[in-house]
């Protein structure tokens, strides 16, 4: 039996978490606050117990972001928290392979994650094989990998990167060129950036790549006074037509310094639902683009994982060891 299958909306449960619903009550309906919050009450009770710790991403819905989460951010953030959690338990509410960069960050402590069908387009883009082929083609040049790939890739790498720190991480080799990998829109973006020569892989987001400009300039002639901002995962005409550009963690900090009084966030559509909670002084027009990944995770599996400590995320210490050294790098370098 589930581990859900028994809870109730009690009076007790409402008073437990009405202070939860008060932070998220612009973007979760009332109607559907009964269904969460014996989940959440019964997900916050039980991590106490196991001394396990949520980490989630920007792109999970309000009711796991603000509900359960105890660290919340891009895939940076939660790489560096991952680093330094003193938790005995990691429960990556986000996909598999940032599951996997906790663990490598925690080689001692479980982490789990909740469906092991959380996955990611890019991380299936590029094998460690395909790498390894590369480097033969071009031999001396560093592999420079973006965090959304899995272990075996992360091994074959010189430094990992996330969207926020790629230029950093580039121009930190000190190089004429690298081998930028497996997203082609952010090599194409960090292109633009520096000087140093991207030889790309043709790997895609499948949620930013389905943006387009003519989308975007449609938005404008629909919604006066719109300010559009997008992540350098979209396609080249969408950064065009965009006002910023910028990782998840720089879009939320640029909406939180400016306040536009309206925005559209060109990214997965469950981050305006997040950052929205905190800003009822800025109006966000959302294009519902979802990670069919990241919605793989619920709270009645987050509760199920908690229960029962599986599934467990385990990594070859012969692949780890050397993927670890790619992922601390990159934290080495910052943001």
């Amino acid at each position: 039996m589930s581990a859900a299958a028994d809870l109730a909306y009690t009076p007790a449960v409402a008073e437990a978490t009405a202070s939860i619903y008060e932070r998220m009550r612009r973007v979760v309906p009332a109607v559907e606050w009964p269904f969460h919050a014996p989940l959440i009450h019964a997900i916050n009770t039980l991590k106490r117990v196991r001394n396990a710790v949520i980490l989630a991403h920007n792109y999970q819905t309000p009711e796991i972001f603000h509900g359960v989460a105890d660290i919340v951010g891009d895939s940076l953030a939660l790489a560096r928290q991952a680093a330094s959690t003193d938790a005995d338990v990691i429960v990556m509410a986000g996909v598999h392979f940032m599951a996997e960069t906790a663990k490598l960050l925690n080689p001692e402590k479980v982490v789990l994650i909740p469906s092991l069908s959380a996955g990611c387009s890019l991380a299936d883009s590029i094998t460690g094989a395909d790498i390894r082929l590369l480097k033969q083609k071009y031999p001396g040049v560093p592999v420079v990998t973006y965090v959304n790939t899995s272990a075996e890739v992360k091994a074959e790498t010189d430094i990992c990167c996330t969207s926020g720190n790629a230029v950093q991480v580039v121009e930190s080799l000190g190089v004429d060129r690298v081998l930028f990998l497996p997203d082609e829109y952010l090599a194409k973006y960090v292109a633009t950036q520096t000087k140093v020569e991207i030889i790309a892989w043709k790997g895609h987001c499948e949620v930013h790549e389905r943006f387009t400009g003519d989308q975007l300039r449609e938005y404008r002639t629909r919604f006066d006074g719109i300010t559009i901002i997008a992540h350098p995962e979209c396609p080249p005409d969408v950064l065009e037509a965009s006002d910023f550009v910028g990782s998840t963690a720089q879009m939320i900090d640029y909406v939180g310094d400016k306040r536009p009084a309206r925005v559209l966030m060109v990214t997965e559509c469950s981050m305006s639902d997040n950052v929205a909670t905190g800003l009822p002084d800025v109006e966000f027009i959302r294009p519902c683009n979802l990670c069919p990944h990241m919605k793989r995770i619920s709270l009645a599996n987050i509760l199920e994982s908690l229960t029962t400590l599986e599934p467990r995320v385990e990594i070859d210490p012969a692949i780890a060891d050397r993927a670890r050294l790619a992922v601390e790098r990159m934290i080495a370098v910052g943001r």
